[in-house]
């Protein structure tokens, strides 16, 4: 099914939110974000893992990057980078971590992209989280390059 970059979907189970992340890694594109937001535990990590190893999928594990603030991979078009800014004090520390050469480079799927303040990337889909009793519902938006996409699922 092809449905455009913004909407709401309800994701019932963690498979559907990781068949949303896998589906996302095909439409992700050179110089664009994937921005996550939501509270802890509302499936943030699960969709970015399933991006990640849709894309690089030698990698055997994918760890959070909660401590290291940023994780990268290898892709077959380009390295895709992995940021977690829950910890971050100010938006410069993402800059710092190499938020700017990510993007230059690749791509980048940003966890607590809230934490960037007026400094998101201008190409992003931003992807809201909430809880919905068992289930998760998400809400996509696009910006910049994603608003002309759709997106397979």
């Amino acid at each position: 099914m092809i449905v455009p970059a913004e909407g709401d979907f309800r994701l019932p189970t963690e498979a559907d939110t990781a068949d949303l992340g896998a589906a996302l890694a095909d439409a992700l594109q050179k110089g664009e974000a994937i921005c996550l937001t939501g509270p802890l535990g509302a499936g943030k990590s699960v969709l970015a893992r399933a991006l990640i190893r849709a894309l690089s999928p030698a990698e055997a594990e994918v760890p959070s990057p909660t401590f290291t603030l940023v994780q990268f991979y290898s892709g077959p078009h380009f390295p895709v980078a992995h940021f977690d800014l829950y910890r971050l004090k100010s938006a410069e520390e993402a800059f710092e971590i190499g938020l700017d050469e990510a993007l230059h480079d690749g791509a980048a799927v940003i966890e607590w992209p809230e934490r960037l303040g007026h400094h998101l990337p201008a190409n992003r889909l931003d992807i809201e989280f909430e809880v919905d009793g068992d289930a998760r519902r998400v809400r996509l938006t696009a910006h910049g390059a994603w608003e002309e996409r759709a997106i397979d699922l």
